[in-house]
């Protein structure tokens, strides 16, 4: 049975409820089944008081009375004191409904101002507030205003009272009542059972003990996005997991403090107050060995062996192990794995070390570098780590440098790019190390993610007085790719240019990858035959160096201009690329060429090649942590789906990328940009089209990537019936058409091509669109790139129109099954209706039977403006009767299907004159939807149209 959720803004106010959903519907099924135990068991800070929360704002709704007391940590605890609590809600509503029985006149001691609304104490006055008596007055108490549940929360704090009026009550509840009890095991006395005896349901009881695990990192995110929105980034998402160790209390205050302060990062935040707190009475309770364990843990602050904890505390063999058993028995100290013990999460660490005093942990920090030299493999980041925090300063250079080269040899980019960052903002280095390290950390940072701190950092080592002319040029030119890869910025290849005559000065490699990069990302004048001449001359510089790095890299971008082209050579090349080596960066540049083929193959229309290639560039940007790659491959998964026909979905799933992902270029721009515009278009969304298509080419320039914006935007403007302005789309500024024709990229299957014919023939310069067709049937003749072929055809159509339409139409079912065969419904369907329109005069069946399987497809897409167009028509035909899709007969207050299609565009803001443009339908006809939408939906335009959050996980 579904449980619903606590609205938000009443009592539940806060953090958005997640990673509970199985426990709360537990707990609320034992509740409603009365007479029930529930017991909840969790650290402190795991949810216990929330999940009690919203079980009884359920509880309430359904008009159970919940009764709520809590157990404090006081010296001299108050006895009964939680019963006490919630007696003074319950006995004036059990008074207002009628006469108590006498025996509630034994709870007069418990809560005294309430004694005028109690009776006489029956019998002996000395048994007034004894434990039975008590427990008899609260249990007609309870009767008389049920249902009810009775919750009583941190019941490790609770006096001996408490505990034995709980269990007598346990044992013997009213019909219509129950009791949910909540602790914490690391804080429960050492050998006190819960309830004060061993207690065990009695018959016709029901209950369970539940216990909250901490949140996993999806429950985290959910929170973060309902917190910060877009700023709730995957890796800050991570870092917060990993410093929470999923912990409810840490995770809402981290979100309330990042939210509040306007905190960037989980660096800035401290340890909270309660959580501080919290460990710091443990650490109290611990003997001196034990918490002299604790401190030596929290400094080494990675999970350690009994080993190393007790060097760290000084301790002989025999008394380490007697002071692991009690940090371990106080809930301190954890064991994480075989001989590995620390702490169960990063905040509770930190808030042992920031309670330790100065000197005490520089001599720790000491010990620690000390202890870890005498390691069989001693971890040099952390000995860097300790050489630091013991303030000895040039030691930590030496050790940082040696700790960034022994992790980027594992592949470890992130450490060693964090090393190298720290190392470069000391002041006052000597040049020959800001010159090695700047060299590193640009290798480092290459394959990350964090765009923004990387490009200060590389632009403030750019400006380091002294730098060798040849270092500066390597370093500018992994800016340059920085730019361009990560940030989609075509001022990198500016930087690039200006790299080149640096680059001059040093070895011949640096200069062929600079080469070879300038050739893959050439702008509007490049042509062909100059990327030809940079990446022969880049080859040639690397061609009998030992340099495998530089080779490598030449080769990506080698490939990548026959890639560009579909040229059939590409695939040996490929293939023969290693997949698995000892030099980490050979298999990343294999991964990058294999993830650069699947755009290759998409732009072709080979989709099954492209699937194959992003299979093996997922599996390895995984298997080699390329979280860059792995971005990639992603966003082309969603793409190649997209471009199956699966599109149910296709917005979510974009969503999704974006949640998943730092923001990036891939997004708003490039393939998935374009996609997002074309299926906004043909669901009559236009102005959000334009948005898409106009941002993606504003951001990618005059590349590759931007051919398909390109292309979209001038058939939207084409289909409005604006020739001029389509054609300006198509010729810029940037002027992707001649990009196309200088570059040649004939094989590109984007719909350019075929657009810019059909507009030069609206324009009535017929001799142009030839020429362009031409053009493009002869640079595809050696390629056979399959989209290509298909939209050769459908240049042919077009040019046959309007004087041999049967001619035309033939061209047309030919792109038509070409685009089928490929696994492309969506062009293929455009295929099949332009068909079908040029049979119109002539075969009248074969049109309708083509405008019909292509308003079918376009119905599956959910192609709403296209189907429209499409039933137009076969209207005009008279093939049809009018639809009857708008009419309300039979609807009643739910929207018609076309009413939905008018809602779905009314929440993107559209005008009635939007409406009828995108549904074929006169202006009339779209106001008469439109006024029938906002009336069934008790709503306005301006309502309809604000942004809605999204709904709770």
């Amino acid at each position: 049975m579904p449980v619903a959720r606590v609205p938000r803004g009443g009592r539940g106010a806060g953090s958005v409820f997640v990673g509970r959903d199985a426990e709360l519907r537990q707990l609320v099924g034992l509740l409603r089944t009365p007479p029930s135990v529930v017991i909840v068991e969790g650290e402190a800070g795991i949810g216990k008081s929330r999940l009690v929360l919203e079980a009884s704002a359920l509880l309430r709704a359904d008009g159970v009375n919940v009764l709520e007391g809590g157990c404090h940590p006081l010296r001299e605890p108050l006895p009964f004191g939680p019963v006490a609590d919630a007696l003074r809600e319950a006995v004036p509503q059990a008074a207002q409904a009628g006469p108590l029985p006498r025996v509630t006149g034994a709870l007069s001691a418990l809560v005294p101002d309430l004694a005028d609304l109690l009776p006489e104490p029956a019998g002996d006055p000395e048994a007034v507030g004894q434990r039975p008596t008590v427990a008899a007055g609260v249990r007609a108490v309870l009767a008389a205003v049920a249902p009810v549940v009775l919750v009583v929360e941190d019941l490790h704090w609770a006096d001996e009272a408490t505990r034995d009026l709980l269990l007598l009550l346990a044992r013997d509840l009213p019909e219509q009542a129950a009791l949910l009890l909540t602790y914490r095991t690391g804080d429960l006395p050492s050998g006190v059972p819960l309830l004060g005896a061993p207690y065990s349901l009695p018959a016709g009881t029901a209950g369970a003990e539940i216990t909250l695990a901490a949140l996993v990192e999806a429950d985290l995110a959910a929170m973060a996005r309902d917190a910060l929105g877009a700023k709730a980034t995957p890796e800050l998402v991570r870092a917060l997991h990993r410093r929470s160790g999923g912990l409810p209390l840490v995770i809402e205050e981290d979100l309330l403090t990042l939210t509040s302060m306007d905190a960037q990062a989980p660096t800035e935040l401290g340890v909270s107050r309660s959580l501080r707190e919290i460990i710091g009475q443990r650490v109290a309770r611990l003997p001196p060995g034990a918490a002299a364990l604790a401190g030596g843990a929290a400094v080494l602050a990675v999970p350690a062996s009994e080993r190393l904890l007790g060097r760290m505390a000084g301790l002989a063999e025999e008394e380490t192990a007697e002071a692991l058993t009690g940090a371990l028995a106080g809930s301190v100290l954890h064991e994480l794995g075989p001989d590995r013990y620390g702490f169960a999460h990063v905040l509770a660490g930190r808030a042992v070390y920031e309670s330790l005093p100065g000197p005490v942990r520089t001599r720790l920090h000491r010990r620690a570098v000390e202890a870890l030299r005498e390691l069989e493999q001693p971890p040099l980041v952390q000995i860097a780590h300790h050489t630091r925090q013991s303030g000895d300063l040039a030691g930590w250079l030496e050790q940082a440098e040696a700790a960034a080269a022994q992790a980027e040899s594992m592949g470890d980019l992130g450490t060693a790019a964090d090393l190298l960052q720290q190392v470069l903002e000391q002041p006052g280095l000597a040049p020959e190390r800001v010159a090695r390290a700047a060299l590193a950390l640009s290798r480092a940072t290459r394959y990350g993610t964090d765009y923004g701190r990387t490009v200060a950092s590389m632009r403030g080592i750019l400006a380091t007085p002294g730098l060798p002319a040849a270092t500066r040029g390597v370093i500018r030119r992994n800016l340059s790719m920085i730019m361009l890869n990560q940030g989609g910025d075509q001022a990198g290849i500016a930087e690039l240019r200006k790299a080149v005559p640096d680059l001059e000065q040093g070895p011949p490699e640096q200069l062929a990858r600079a080469l070879s990069i300038l050739a893959s990302h050439a702008q509007e004048g490049g042509s062909a035959a100059e990327q030809t001449a940079l990446l022969e001359r880049a080859m040639a510089l690397v061609a009998d160096s030992e340099d495998e790095d530089s080779r490598s890299v030449v080769t990506v971008n080698y490939l990548d201009a026959l890639g560009e082209h579909y040229d059939p050579r590409a695939a040996a090349v490929l293939a023969g690329m290693p997949r698995v080596h000892d030099n980490p960066h050979m298999v990343r540049c294999t991964t990058m060429a294999l993830s650069n083929a699947v755009e290759w193959m998409a732009a072709a229309g080979d989709d099954e090649a492209a699937t194959d290639y992003l299979r093996e560039a997922a599996a390895l940007a995984l298997r080699n942590d390329m979280p860059l790659m792995m971005m990639y491959t992603d966003s082309y998964r969603v793409l190649l789906s997209w471009l199956a026909g699966e599109w149910d979905g296709f917005e979510r799933e974009v969503e999704d990328f974006r949640h998943r992902y730092v923001p990036n270029p891939l997004v708003t721009g490039g393939l998935l940009g374009t996609a997002q515009g074309v299926a906004a278009a043909a669901k009559g969304r236009l102005a959000l089209a334009v948005s898409h298509l106009e941002t993606a080419i504003a951001q990618d320039g005059a590349t590759t990537t931007s051919i398909p914006p390109a292309a979209a935007l001038a058939r939207v403007r084409l289909a409005a019936g604006d020739a001029d302005g389509a054609w300006q789309a198509l010729t810029g500024p940037p002027d992707m058409l001649g990009f196309v024709v200088r570059r040649e990229c004939w094989t590109h299957s984007w719909d350019l091509v075929p657009t810019a014919v059909e507009i030069l023939l609206a324009r009535g310069e017929r001799a142009r669109a030839e020429e362009l067709a031409g053009q493009h049937a002869a640079g595809i003749e050696d390629r056979r790139a399959p989209g290509a072929t298909a939209e050769a055809a459908l240049c042919r159509g077009l040019l046959a129109l309007a004087e041999r339409p049967c001619e035309a139409a033939a061209e047309f079912d030919r792109a038509r099954a070409q685009w089928l065969g490929l696994g492309r419904p969506y062009p293929a369907a455009l295929a099949g209706e332009r068909a079908g329109a040029a049979l119109a005069d002539t075969d009248p069946a074969g049109a309708t039977a083509r405008l019909n399987a292509g308003g079918e497809v376009y119905r599956r897409l959910g192609a709403t403006s296209h189907e429209a167009r499409c039933l137009r028509r076969l209207k005009d035909l008279g093939q049809v009767p009018t639809p009857h899709v708008g009419r309300r007969t039979g609807y009643g207050d739910r929207l018609s299907p076309r009413e939905q299609q008018v809602h779905d565009l009314l929440v993107h803001g559209a005008t009635n004159k939007d409406i009828a443009a995108a549904l074929f339908l006169s202006p009339r006809t779209a106001e008469h939807h439109a006024a029938a939408v906002l009336r069934k939906l008790g709503t306005t335009r301006e309502q309809l149209a604000q942004p809605q959050d999204p709904p709770s996980p």
